[in-house]
């Protein structure tokens, strides 16, 4: 297997071309990251945009929701999708407005989403988003069953059209605009999680599991 995917017209970085990025380990890294990813697809002349959880197996993205989403009916008719995920990592404060930016690392992954039939593989989709955001929570917690399989439909996209775009590093002004008397700098960002709040039917005796309390992205 290739260490890079090979950029086409549609995904190679045309502005700040030097911003993009094509090697499987970066772009893995950012999907296997992120949490959300937003699908776009264009149905009877209207594009849409659905968030939507997702998880990386190998070389494909899966993604899920109900059996009667508009967006799953689409996609599982081989219809063209969009997907991307952007992680924000910072705001980039410059000594001009034009020159503020974000440092951000996202992917583009384009083309055409199958449904997922088989119940093996549904299953493993299944666990694939589980423990992506909460390792361990597969097996503490009541696994699908029959009816909820079936009003839940699940996508596969094989990542073979995918780039990512990524802006890291300091302040870029204007060499003029150095000696204005203006704050400039970077003000980071990142997830972060609050204690665990129990639910109020929840028998107090049962521990906070650790994957909650000691949650990390």
């Amino acid at each position: 297997m290739p260490e890079s995917f090979t950029p086409t017209e549609r995904t190679r970085v045309v502005r700040e071309p030097h911003r993009g990025a094509y090697d499987r380990e970066t772009i893995y890294k950012i999907l296997d990251e992120g949490i959300v990813c937003h699908v776009g697809f264009s149905t009877a002349d209207q594009p849409f945009v659905i968030p939507t959880l997702y998880a990386r197996v190998g070389d494909a993205i899966y993604f899920h929701g109900s059996a009667a989403s508009r967006m799953l009916r689409g996609a599982s008719t081989g219809i063209p999708v969009c997907i991307t995920v952007t992680l924000t990592d910072g705001l980039v404060l410059a000594r001009s407005v034009f020159n503020h930016s974000m440092n951000y690392r996202s992917v583009v992954a384009l083309g055409k989403a199958t449904l997922v039939e088989a119940p093996g593989e549904k299953v493993e989709a299944l666990r694939a988003f589980t423990e992506k955001i909460l390792p361990g929570r597969w097996e503490d917690a009541r696994q699908p069953n029959e009816k909820e399989l079936k009003a839940t439909s699940i996508l596969k996209l094989e990542l073979t059209e995918v780039s990512a775009k990524i802006r890291s590093g300091p302040v870029q002004d204007d060499e003029e605009d150095y000696a204005l008397p203006v704050w400039a700098g970077i003000v980071p960002l990142r997830l972060q999680a609050d204690p665990p709040i129990r639910d109020e039917r929840c028998d107090p005796a049962i521990p906070t599991p650790a994957y909650a309390s000691n949650y990390k992205r």
